[in-house]
């Protein structure tokens, strides 16, 4: 049971720890646009602008999420039976999940208010270059 208690412990202190420093990093806007971590839906990878937007509108749920793992990480070696900490393991899993897919939500939909970049070749001027352009 003893080894249980640590790998769970481990997993939760380390996921959470991961989870905060995400979060820290998109809320200040220093997380670089990338494939890998923070907000990667359609919208928030269309722009660098929109990638910036979202993970700064995750950031403190992602917080919130980290915390809530590292809390019960932390807590687990404090507790004494089989049910208590099995309670807590999931508690500590399900928050984390939850308030990451809900920063995963709420950064979406700030990056879907992000105004799409101009497109290439015409900056809308009405001057008929593009259309000219076109017809070659």
């Amino acid at each position: 049971m003893l080894a249980v208690q640590v790998i769970l412990c481990a997993i939760l202190v380390l996921g959470g720890a991961a989870l905060l420093l995400l979060g820290f990093r998109g809320l200040r806007g220093q997380l670089p646009r990338n494939r890998y971590v923070g907000v990667r839906t359609p919208a928030a990878m269309s722009s660098d602008q929109a990638f910036e937007v979202a993970n700064r509108a995750a950031g403190p749920a992602m917080l919130a999420g980290g915390a809530a793992a590292v809390l019960a990480g932390v807590s687990l070696p404090m507790l004494a039976s089989t049910f208590s900490v099995v309670m807590i393991a999931v508690l500590g899993l399900v928050g984390a999940f939850v308030l990451m897919t809900v920063g995963g939500v709420v950064g979406n939909r700030a990056a879907e208010a992000v105004p799409a970049p101009a497109a290439a070749g015409c900056g809308g001027c009405s001057c008929g270059c593009c259309s000219a352009l076109s017809r070659d």
